[in-house]
């Protein structure tokens, strides 16, 4: 059952991110050819109305596919140069932006209204507060933290949520860190702490940073679940943003990365640990929520063949016109989003031979 609603879940993302490209697409007047749900062969297709030859555009094709992985919204003069009016090509630098950018934004506002609609079941909020520190901590540090103090952010970056010190730590792999708190609505700022050898509260001894966490409860109002939901999305934004660096900086490789398959397996791991039907469908939301915004934020990056890297060519474009009076032609665009489509697809198959091996390696596919 897990299996299928992960799948279910995964289509409507992809099927509100391409619902995001056409709605823009008509509100900024361009052809639409085809807006399809899934991949592969067609299993229904909606008959165009009759229009008026001024009005074609407007005339739109909606398919159901047989391969729910994807999804498309084909619009005139998106590949290539186009003399229709309506077409994207014909279209002005912001419009386009617009169009491309606005699947990204779908899945963020698709995310954020997920966590909305949960954080509408929370009696109350964690706020990630100080339970004190080890004896040492003053000596080696020059200062105490405070029983109740509330955590404010570690190496610059803000401390939203409970789970964000484990996070923020787990970045900064036991090196120094500069720790900024809340005491009495006033900053705190410990720089410079170190991983060391402390005392724990049963006599024995520890190797971290020398303090202790809790979490105080702050009630849910109208006000405070707004604030969590915003609070919510910039943690998941930052966390794709932190894999990304773990990437780069070879902390995490590849074979670490998950497609459809390891997001499917996830998801069904989330409802068979829950502890009942109900807390496991809360569960598997909360992680379409993180797909969602996960979706958004790598659809942005300036790769080609993905959004951002529409949006690169354009920026690109547009300078060189401006510039030197000569447009990019779209098919070297085009040309160059192909050979990135493909290194994509082969990336894909990887993961996607990874995520299976995975699954074997651990005893057999999800149940």
């Amino acid at each position: 059952m897990y299996i299928l609603l992960a799948i279910l879940l995964f289509g409507i993302l992809i099927a509100a991110h391409e619902w995001g490209h056409f709605i823009a697409a008509r509100l900024c007047g361009v052809t639409v050819h085809e807006f399809a749900i899934g991949m592969g062969p067609v299993i229904w297709k909606s008959k165009p109305k009759e229009a008026d030859s001024w009005d074609k555009w407007k005339q739109t094709q909606f398919s159901l596919r047989a391969l729910p992985i994807g999804g498309f919204c084909s619009m005139e003069g998106e590949e290539e140069d186009s003399d229709d009016p309506h077409s994207l090509s014909k279209q002005g630098f912001w419009k386009k932006v617009l169009v491309f950018a606005a699947g990204a934004v779908m899945n963020l506002l698709v995310g954020m209204l997920i966590i909305l609609i949960l954080n509408f079941q929370a009696a109350a909020f964690a706020v990630p507060t100080v339970a004190g520190c080890a004896p040492e901590f003053e000596q080696v540090n020059g200062g105490a933290l405070l029983e109740g103090d509330v955590f404010y952010a570690i190496n610059g970056s803000r401390v939203y949520l409970p789970s964000d010190i484990d996070l923020l730590l787990m970045v900064a792999n036991r090196g120094p860190i500069d720790l900024v708190v809340l005491r009495d609505g006033e900053k705190v700022s410990f720089t410079d702490l170190k991983v060391g050898t402390f005392s724990d509260s049963e006599g024995g001894t520890y190797k971290g940073y020398g303090f202790y966490r809790t979490a105080k409860v702050k009630e849910a109002t109208l006000g405070t679940r707004l604030q969590y939901t915003w609070y919510n999305t910039v943690d998941f934004v930052r966390t794709v943003w932190f894999s990304l660096q773990m990437l780069v900086n070879g902390s995490a490789g590849v074979s670490d990365l998950n497609g459809p398959v390891g997001i499917v397996s996830t998801i069904n791991d989330v409802g068979n640990q829950s502890a009942s039907i109900a807390d496991a469908l809360l569960n598997i939301v909360y992680f379409g929520a993180f797909i969602s915004v996960n979706l958004a934020v790598m659809n942005l990056l300036p790769i080609p063949a993905l959004d951002g890297g529409h949006i690169l060519f354009l920026v690109v474009s547009t300078v060189s016109e401006k510039l030197f009076r000569k447009k990019i032609p779209m098919k070297y665009e085009a040309a160059i989003n192909m050979v990135f489509l493909f290194l994509l697809m082969g990336l894909m198959l990887f993961v996607t031979f990874n995520d299976v091996m995975k699954l074997f390696g651990r005893g057999g596919a999800p149940s």
